[in-house]
């Protein structure tokens, strides 16, 4: 048997290379977080159109209208049929973008309502969403390049600071106006 004598970091640049092992390893990762996900929406969507109870007691509990799961279900279905579909690329960006606004909302949801603990698969809880987040943004990450949004890459001038602190101060400007036009009491006719 011919024994290996290369450079061990030859051999994993070599391996990282486009078809290699690695990344079949990556390709793989990719598919099944993305199933993961996928699933995850796909059975909340059906638990929010249905109004399972266990989706009514959490809504109550977090101080939710029961319809928000109406809402909320109405949307995870093309998330996670875009996922599957090929091209579509800037749409699958916004899918990324809206299950991560999901998951993060609804373990700040949990925690401020006082679910703070890691709940389980029958107890709400902030762990769940965590995780969730965090599989949504490895499936982002581990794309194929044919499922990715291709960006030219930014000029100089972009990264210059001056592009960067004239819209920074523009907000800190709108929040001061917003705080001086904070309304006193509730909405007119309650």
């Amino acid at each position: 048997m011919k024994e290996r004598k290369e450079d061990p970091t030859a051999y994993l640049q070599d391996a990282w290379g486009p078809g290699k092992s690695l990344q079949s390893i990556r390709t793989i990762a990719y598919w099944i977080c993305t199933f993961i996900i996928a699933f995850e929406m796909t059975a909340g969507a059906l638990w929010g159109l249905l109004r399972i109870e266990y989706v009514r007691v959490v809504f109550v509990h977090l101080g939710y209208p029961i319809y928000l799961g109406t809402i909320l279900g109405a949307w995870k279905v093309p998330f996670a049929m875009v996922l599957f579909l090929p091209g579509l690329q800037r749409l699958k960006e916004w899918a990324y973008a809206g299950a991560v606004f999901n998951y993060t909302g609804a373990a700040a949801s949990h925690f401020l309502a006082g679910y703070s603990g890691m709940g389980s698969i029958t107890a709400p809880g902030i762990g769940g969403p965590v995780v969730f987040a965090a599989i949504t943004i490895a499936s982002w990450a581990l794309r194929p390049p044919a499922r990715r949004l291709s960006a030219p890459p930014p000029s100089p001038a972009d990264r210059d600071i001056i592009r960067w602190i004239v819209p920074t101060l523009i907000v800190v400007a709108l929040f001061v106006l917003s705080w001086v036009f904070l309304p006193k009491g509730g909405p007119p006719g309650s």
